[in-house]
């Protein structure tokens, strides 16, 4: 199989690995730690939908900081 025609089939699939998933959640808290205070770890649920994929990421937060903006 040719380098290009696997990357097109990896594309698209039905699920993540559960590595891929841990992956993204920790890239996603770096950014979501910069906005709240969290409460725990997120989860991750990924549904196939008509055109795609439907994300959803459930996390809880104590508090959302505040920022001031930029001058």
């Amino acid at each position: 199989m040719t380098e290009s025609l696997s990357r097109i089939i990896s594309l698209d699939r039905e699920d993540m690995s559960d590595l891929e998933r841990e992956l993204f959640l920790k890239d996603l808290k770096r950014v979501t730690d910069e906005y709240f205070e969290s409460n725990g770890a997120a989860t991750l649920e990924v549904t196939r939908a008509d055109d795609g994929f439907l994300i959803c990421v459930l996390m809880s937060a104590r508090r959302i900081k505040s920022f001031k903006k930029p001058q």
